[in-house]
């Protein structure tokens, strides 16, 4: 497909948002004068007690803490260790929820997504058998009707325009090289207090001898910040993991939007929504917004990118995954995505959708996973992150919450209080928010992936409750966003909508579940309040273990 290759002027009724406007960093965006090697290291013959914190990993959080400790600390050492400083490539982490916004700002990054086609987000459009809701982002205090907004973008040059501010401080020391091993004291193989790293180069040339590697001592502090495939993670947390779904992703190119009309909606069930029959121009019912179908194999994600590409994620439950090589694979994801998106509801969608699907060389796939927070009883040093505890990327809360990880942390190291008070309250203190978004990425997951009636009638139930509009759709909304972590008011809605599922079943009004004599009736709804209890209930249990 050919798609335009002029730059439109973004169609967001907010002529201020950050994605607008120059970036401060822009001109160190892909350069590598600021990249230290291992060569260098081991030439230089640096000390190993040089430096204050030691990060490893130079992702979204690691690089946003490397930034935020240089700017509070001016006078402190950083170093911060990345196998590799190119553009990464990911088919996750595109969506910055509202709350992650503001942690960015809070951070002292409020403009990083600028420069790079990011595009707002002003909430979520939800299709389920033939009908539409709307769960717009939560209203501005200021009671003049705005609305926090998220925003989407390529990971790769989120992550870029990061790593830009961090080589800007000259207190930090960005080296490319391989974190092999944390050094420290260990008691019956368990890992007590970290002293430093171990550091070798980004890989061994096999020619020659062994690479001499050199080891780090940081005066304060470690940070482990090295993402959901962390290889030091089992050092903290050594419980096994298990798959929950993948998501298959490629992405649609097409033309820009010419007009903002659907861009927000009334808040509730609603009919508002763009039906393109070509995909020349942008298929989305809603575009600057989340997109969910739930009539496939598993929930299906869009979202765009930029003007001229939407990201396709499509989950397939289960912790294996159809072959490829056989064909499986897209036979499973054609025919998800035909019933997710049916023809006669978005034909311009569903055309485009199957054709980039039968073109695409390869489909990219990723495991998803959960691993709660563990509480850090290891001296001398921190996981943050995805290295510390991981959700299902349905809701896109990841980096919300690896953010606002760095903000309560850098606040108490500005206080006088010892390591062990800082670890102990900053762990307290990102619970709520945590607790929220890892719970509801896990229960929306299992019901949006249904498997059984009872399940079934819980996502019914969930998408008549979330139609309501008022409290019923905008607290949801808030979990979503990050911006209401309250856990109580989680529970409270999460089993409202197991009593809709109750009354449903009862009143015999599920197109879900239905049929039976009233006895049997009343009996499978009150299973499925115990499937709904079985859903939520394991998964706050371990979020909520000390």
């Amino acid at each position: 497909m050919t798609v335009s290759s002029s730059a439109t002027t973004s169609l967001d009724e907010n002529l201020d948002w950050p994605t607008q406007g120059q970036y401060e960093y822009a001109h160190l965006y892909s350069s590598r004068k600021e990249i230290t090697t291992f060569d260098d290291i081991c030439t230089a013959k640096v000390d190993s007690t040089a430096y204050d914190y030691v990060i490893i990993g130079a992702g979204p959080i690691g690089a946003a803490l490397a930034y935020k400790l240089a700017k509070d600390h001016p006078t402190t050492k950083i170093l911060i260790v990345e196998k590799n400083w190119n553009e990464p490539d990911r088919i996750v982490g595109e969506l910055m929820q509202p709350s992650g916004c503001q942690a960015l700002e809070n951070l002292g990054l409020p403009d990083v997504f600028s420069g790079i086609g990011a595009v707002p987000a002003h909430g979520y459009f939800i299709s389920y058998k033939g009908k539409q809701l709307y769960v717009p982002n939560m209203e501005r205090p200021a009671m003049d009707g705005s609305r926090y907004k998220g925003v989407s973008f390529h990971h790769g040059r989120l992550v870029m325009n990061i790593r830009a501010a961090c080589k800007a401080m000259e207190n930090v020391t960005c080296l490319e090289a391989s974190v092999t091993e944390l050094l420290g004291d260990y008691e019956n193989n368990e890992l007590k207090h970290v002293h430093g790293v171990r550091i070798g180069p980004v890989r061994d040339s096999g020619d020659g001898p062994k690479a001499t590697e050199h080891s780090v001592y940081p005066s304060k502090l470690t940070f482990v910040c090295d993402g959901i495939t962390s290889q030091f993670r089992k050092a903290l947390n050594p419980a096994p993991v298990d798959l929950i779904s993948h998501f298959c992703g490629f992405v649609l190119e097409h033309e820009p939007i010419d007009t903002a009309d659907f861009f927000t909606g009334p808040t509730g069930a609603t009919t508002h929504m763009a039906r393109p029959t070509t995909s020349k121009v942008n298929p989305l019912p809603m575009p600057h917004n989340g997109h969910v179908f739930l009539d496939g194999v598993g929930p299906l994600l869009l979202y765009q990118m930029s003007e001229c590409e939407t990201r396709v994620l499509a989950d397939i439950p289960g912790s294996s995954l159809p072959s490829e090589a056989s064909g499986q694979l897209r036979k499973v994801l054609h025919d998800s995505l035909n019933r997710s998106v049916p023809k006669h509801d978005y034909p311009g969608l569903n055309s485009l959708l199957l054709t980039t699907l039968a073109q695409s060389r390869r489909i990219r796939c990723i495991g998803t996973k959960f691993i709660p927070a563990t509480a850090n009883k290891i001296d001398g040093a921190i996981w943050i992150g995805d290295s510390l505890n991981v959700r299902h990327p349905l809701t896109g809360g990841g980096m919300t919450i690896g953010l606002w990880d760095i903000v309560h942390l850098t606040d108490l190291l500005r206080t006088p209080k010892s390591i062990n008070q800082i670890k102990a309250q900053w762990y307290w203190q990102r619970r709520p928010r945590a607790i929220v978004v890892n719970t509801l990425s896990v229960a929306l997951h299992a019901l949006f992936a249904a498997e059984t009636k009872e399940l079934g009638l819980l996502r019914e139930a969930c998408f008549a409750y979330l139609a309501r509009g008022s409290h019923y759709t905008m607290h949801p909304s808030g979990f979503l966003s990050g911006l209401f972590p309250n856990p109580l008011m989680l529970v409270y809605h999460f089993f409202s909508v197991a009593l809709l599922a109750v009354r449903l079943r009862v009143m015999d009004q599920s197109t879900a579940y239905n049929g039976g004599s009233l006895p049997v009736r009343v009996f499978s709804a009150f299973y499925t309040l115990f499937v709904a209890a079985s859903v939520i209930l394991p998964f706050l249990w371990k979020e909520l273990q000390p």
